[in-house]
Parts: structure tokens; C-alpha cells; sequence
């Protein structure tokens, strides 16, 4: 990716506590976070649960959780062209899980979504938003 054309996090990668609701469900859950992101990120393919469990799975079993967890992050870079900040998306999972975890989430809530209700609600409540409009007819000129 060209660095020239990245947009920037909307926060910082070690400002983890400017959310303090998502810093703590990270710390206490981080499975329920990278199962949030997984779902949004994989615009519903994947759901919060499944990636949830694989999350988990993989934390407890091997500690290798950030091969699962860097794919959304490049996902998500890709997504809306952020930067690939401080360095590679692997190496961010791999000493800085949670903290990567955190701006993934704050980002995410930044562009409008609600994490709690998954990613078909957040696509309904954006498509009620729309209101279908009557086209305006312009009247004739007149006297």
C-alpha cells in the first residue's frame, strides 16, 4: 500500500483508555472484541460467536491468537485505507494484542458502528436512516 494515499487511525494505537468501555471488555474479554471486529470487518461472513470461540480457542491452546487476529486488522486497513501503523499487522497482534484490539474497536465506532448489535443491525439501522423521498416537481413559470 502506499503510505502517500493512508488515512490515519482515528486514534492512536496506545490510547487505549480514551474508550474506557471497550479498554475494559478487552482486558477482561478479549474474545468478545475480536469477535465484534471479526464480525464487522467480515461485513457479516464470519459471526461474532464463531470468531469469538476460534479467538479463544486459539488463545488457550497454542497463544497464537494473532495469525487469527492480524487478517482483520488488514482487513480493516484495507476497509478505509488506514495506515500500516507503527509496523506490520502481525507484529502488532503479536506484542500488542489488546492494545491492537482497543483501536480496532475505537475505529470501528468512530465510522458510525454500534459494536453491540452486530453487523446486519448496524446494516438495517444505516438503510432506515435513508428515507425514500417523493421527487420534487418544479412548477412552470408564471405570472
Amino acid at each position: 500500500m502506499d503510505s502517500s494515499k493512508s488515512n490515519l487511525w482515528s486514534s492512536g494505537l496506545f490510547d487505549c483508555c480514551s474508550d474506557p468501555s471497550s479498554c475494559l471488555l478487552t482486558f477482561f474479554c478479549p474474545c468478545i472484541t475480536a469477535g465484534r471486529i471479526t464480525e464487522i470487518v467480515s461485513h457479516g461472513v464470519t459471526s461474532c460467536c464463531c470468531a469469538g470461540t476460534i479467538y479463544y480457542l486459539l488463545r488457550v491452546f497454542t497463544y497464537l491468537e494473532c495469525f487469527f487476529t492480524c487478517q482483520y486488522r488488514e482487513r480493516l486497513r484495507q476497509q478505509y485505507s488506514l495506515a500500516e501503523d507503527p509496523c506490520h499487522d502481525l507484529l502488532v497482534h503479536a506484542f500488542c494484542g489488546s492494545c491492537a484490539l482497543c483501536q480496532e474497536y475505537r475505529e470501528l465506532k468512530h465510522r458510525g458502528f454500534d459494536m453491540s448489535i452486530g453487523w446486519k443491525k448496524n446494516v438495517e439501522r444505516q438503510t432506515r436512516g435513508v428515507v425514500a423521498m417523493a421527487p420534487v416537481v418544479e412548477e412552470g413559470m408564471k405570472r
